[in-house]
């Protein structure tokens, strides 16, 4: 897919993937179920569940390591600047031919890299993000994507990213 297909899939998936109501028992939910994705596939990842910079979920798997859980707050630091996905504000940054930097923001801070997802609800907008870490960033991505699609009830083939 081009950027271009891959920005129009990812708005679709931040206008289908949004919740009517989140609290921690959601948390709980998506952050159990993606930990049951990862551990049936043997991903070495952390999981991170941040509601209004309140953590309310995380946990790392065999393999990840102390570095994912610096990569979780920097990629969820782009969702609670932008309020979209991470791996958005980064296919924007590519497609634009900028750097974070040139946006004003520090990449100690912020990371141009996918993995974290807004947490979106009706009548409210972003109240958090939802952030996997350890695998190349598009897979980071359609884990999040596919863990949302399941507690929603989506259909998944419309939403993943090819």
């Amino acid at each position: 897919m081009t950027i271009d297909q891959d920005l129009s899939r990812i708005a679709l998936q931040e206008e289908m993937l949004r919740f009517d109501a989140f609290d921690l028992s959601t948390a709980w939910v998506l952050g159990k179920l993606l930990r049951d994705l990862a551990s049936e596939r043997n991903l070495g990842v952390a999981i991170d569940i941040t509601l209004h910079s309140m953590p309310v979920f995380y946990i790392a798997l065999p393999g990840s390591t102390p570095d994912n859980s610096n990569w979780i707050r920097r990629k969820r630091n782009m969702v609670l600047r932008y309020f979209r996905s991470s791996y958005a504000s980064t296919l924007r940054l590519q497609q634009q031919g900028k750097t974070i930097e040139e946006n004003g923001l520090s990449s100690a801070d912020y990371a141009a890299s996918g993995g974290s997802f807004p947490i979106l609800v009706n009548g409210t907008g972003c109240i958090g993000a939802v952030t996997v870490s350890g695998l190349p960033q598009r897979e980071d991505h359609n884990l999040v994507v596919e863990a949302l699609a399941l507690t929603l009830g989506h259909e998944l083939h419309n939403l993943s990213l090819a």
